[in-house]
């Protein structure tokens, strides 16, 4: 060997290793950093700040929350981007847009019946209970008389013309009819589903709305308390209430607050975080919003300060649900073929000794969306049955549950999953076939209620979430070929674990009649998403060609291949 080739073998053997060298910090690693530095401080303080308000997109308590949270972005050195230079990595801007309709805030309401002193609802206990978009009535308020109407067929037999109706039936259609079109003053509604238990929760009210129309009137919504008082005195004769609002109607604007952390070495490629910020709850969503401020501040201040670095971006929404998210993926076709991951948070502080229900983590669509069975369970929010057409198989789902038991099993926490259902920030990433998970909680017994106050909210829980899902965050946005091939292993057991578990529950239903053909389905389906999830952990190899990692995937595959084809012959038997 000459001199020179000696020195360009050693020079080949080092950027070799340097490609393959073992990241300097592992998820343990993250979650060691993280938990000595997010507190839950910032975001139970946060979820305080914001959940006094009646927020809804373009009024004054959302404004002035996506402003509280520029100004906490601020102080912890992130730039507004019209003052950033190309140096600066934590930057942040409030995208504004007019909105094609007026917004809307409730400032006072009351009911009376009967001319008793004491009302049957007051905005200061019952803050949901006038409907979004109703418009104020004279200032002394507007009595009638108050008729029970059961059924959309009643209005065709029954004058409610300067009439207040009172109904716990299609209420929206009973408002187009009887107070729009047929002249009522207004319209009194019940219709709190079971799963809020009302009976025992008798002063809830789950908010309402009306569509936005210039000639609007006034919806109140009851409480199953007010609705026995009403219905009590309905039985006993005539009843006339008197219904006081005042709201404001006015143009806005739409504010959405984008925060990035610019990646050291891959800053095209991101993992995005959203939150959504209307709604007038504190868990819903007024926790989000406060949870994911404090996962920014917290890794901005970690990089600052040289513990850790985020090779690739990460990027922080806050504003309209789902809007805001769909916006950020569909109005820049090139960001959008960046974002790797999406992972959004919605009502994620709950103190579930008092809320019911428990931490849920809504996987992306797997066969569990379309055979609901063993542990996986549907909440009361339910979901559509998927089709095989509808799965979008990935590491994410149990890479992301791993470590949220990691969090759990440090602090006594209980996570738990449930299908794909949607309805909230990560449908978006989802509907883009970008990887997209809900972080949430149900079921909630307070859920839209004026009874989500900051009571109902848990300090140690917003620590929890924000804990796990910054340091999963991390994890992937510096993921490399080890990283993968961790992931593999991962992911792995995790579906050796389900394809038995499968196959114990198809063999109790072979015994009860179900025909092998439906079973063997089932387990091919969990099979092939395996197979295709353990495939997707090719997209954190950084370097070209990774023969480790190829072969963990290859090995990985042929243990879920061969278990899939074994429990489908002994089903066939």
């Amino acid at each position: 060997m000459t001199k020179n080739f000696f020195f360009f073998f050693v020079a080949l053997c080092s950027l070799s290793c340097a490609q393959l060298k073992k990241p300097t910090l592992t998820t343990q690693d993250y979650f060691n950093l993280v938990r000595s530095n997010l507190t839950g401080e910032l975001a139970y303080n946060t979820t305080a700040y914001a959940e006094q308000y009646w927020r809804v997109v373009g009024n004054d308590g959302f404004n002035k929350t996506i402003h509280h949270l520029a100004t906490h972005l601020e102080a912890a050195g992130f730039v507004s981007e019209e003052h950033a230079s190309p140096a600066d990595r934590f930057t942040y801007r409030i995208e504004k847009r007019p909105l094609q309709r007026p917004t809307w805030e409730i400032l006072d309401a009351a009911v009376f019946l009967n001319n008793s002193p004491e009302p049957l609802l007051r905005y200061e206990s019952n803050r949901n209970m006038v409907y979004l978009n109703s418009v104020s009535t004279p200032q002394n308020g507007a009595t009638a008389e108050v008729v029970h109407i059961e059924n959309i067929h009643d209005l065709q037999r029954v004058s409610v013309k300067g009439k207040i109706i009172f109904t716990e039936s299609n209420v929206q259609e009973m408002y187009k009819q009887g107070v729009l079109k047929q002249g009522a003053l207004g319209l009194m509604s019940y219709d709190n589903p079971s799963y809020l238990q009302p009976e025992k929760n008798s002063t809830s009210i789950q908010f309402r709305s009306l569509d936005y129309t210039p000639n609007n009137r006034w919806g109140i919504a009851l409480s199953f308390q007010a609705r026995e008082t009403l219905k009590s005195a309905l039985s006993k004769g005539r009843v006339y209430a008197k219904v006081k609002i005042a709201s404001k109607i006015y143009p806005s604007e739409e504010l959405t607050l984008v925060a990035n952390i610019k990646g050291a070495k891959i800053p095209n490629e991101r993992l995005v975080f959203s939150a959504h910020v209307q709604e007038p709850g504190a868990n819903d969503n007024a926790s989000g919003t406060g949870a994911q401020l404090e996962m920014a501040t917290v890794l901005a201040q970690l990089i600052k300060d040289g513990s850790l670095d985020a090779n690739r971006s990460l990027t922080f929404l806050w504003g309209d649900e789902i809007i805001a998210t769909q916006r950020y993926i569909l109005e820049d076709k090139k960001r959008a073929a960046g974002i790797k991951w999406g992972l959004s948070l919605d009502m994620v502080g709950e103190n579930t000794a008092i809320t019911g229900g428990s931490f849920l983590i809504e996987k992306m669509p797997d066969p569990s969306a379309i055979w609901t069975r063993g542990k996986d369970k549907h909440t009361e929010w339910g979901g559509r049955t998927l089709t095989l057409e509808d799965m979008q198989p990935h590491y994410l789902n149990d890479f992301t549950l791993y470590n949220f038991k990691n969090q759990a099993k440090f602090a006594n926490w209980t996570v738990n999953s449930n299908p794909y259902e949607g309805g909230s920030d990560h449908s978006p990433f989802l509907q883009a076939k970008i990887p997209g998970l809900l972080f949430w909680h149900f079921t909630d017994q307070f859920y839209h209620t004026d009874n989500d106050r900051l009571d109902k909210v848990s300090h140690e829980t917003l620590k929890n979430v924000g804990t796990a899902a910054l340091a999963t965050a991390l994890t992937l946005v510096n993921g490399d070929s080890f990283t993968a091939m961790d992931i593999v292993d991962i992911v792995k057991e995790a579906g050796t674990n389900r394809l038995a578990d499968e196959f114990l529950i198809s063999e109790r239903q072979l015994i009860k009649g179900k025909l092998p053909k439906d079973e063997v389905s089932i387990i091919q389906a969990w099979g092939n998403w395996y197979l295709e999830a353990i495939a997707a952990t090719k997209d954190l190899a950084i370097a070209e060609n990774n023969k480790a990692l190829e072969k963990a995937i290859l090995e990985a595959q042929n243990v879920i291949e061969s278990q899939t084809k074994m429990f489908i012959a002994e089903l066939e038997k």
